[in-house]
């Protein structure tokens, strides 16, 4: 499966929640949205991204991973116009939800990041390292008894960085690419 022919069928953040969205899915959503600040640094970071990057998400309107994380990356897509951010409805593209499997299961949001001609750069989903490690800690107790991996920032911010660290290292791997360097004589 080509998946970048996939993301060139994908929704916009938008047109995605309209389409699938229920109402209470819509409300989770929007909230998350507007809670969803990025600092002066991360924006700074975003707008400095210099190739473009078509980023394809696997995700359900009614899923409470998606509702909570994929806002970040609509927020992430305004800070730039070199993210070109679509949605494609796992139950809608069960081939796709098939490619993307996560441990043999369907998981959910799932991000594949591309440049600009479709390879595929990265993937990553469903859930960032924060947000296991927070689960890990819930069900095991402390992660590291150390004490290395305490953190003072709340989880969602945490999240966040996770996933713009992810981004952050597909935008990188594209600029370093020798392929797109000498496309762009860079």
């Amino acid at each position: 499966m080509n998946l970048y022919d996939e993301w060139s069928k994908g929704l916009a953040y938008k047109d995605f929640l309209a389409r699938y969205g229920k109402p209470n899915d819509l409300t989770r959503w929007q909230k998350n949205f507007d809670q969803t600040v990025l600092n002066q640094g991360q924006i700074h970071l975003l707008v400095g991204f210099k190739r473009q990057m078509p980023v394809l998400c696997l995700a359900g309107a009614w899923c409470g991973d998606c509702a909570n994380q994929c806002p970040i990356f609509a927020r992430f897509a305004e800070a730039t116009p070199t993210i070109e951010l679509r949605f494609l409805d796992r139950d809608d593209h069960a081939d796709v939800q098939k490619t993307l499997q996560i441990n043999g299961g369907n998981r959910i949001p799932v991000v594949v990041f591309f440049s600009e001609d479709g390879f595929e750069v990265a993937r990553y989903g469903e859930r960032s390292l924060a947000q296991y490690r927070d689960m890990a800690q819930r069900v095991e107790g402390a992660v590291c008894a150390t004490g290395i991996n305490i953190a003072s920032d709340p989880l969602p911010v945490r999240i966040m960085q996770d996933w713009l660290d992810e981004f952050e290292r597909a935008q990188i791997i594209l600029r370093l690419s020798s392929r797109l360097r000498q496309k762009h004589r860079d």
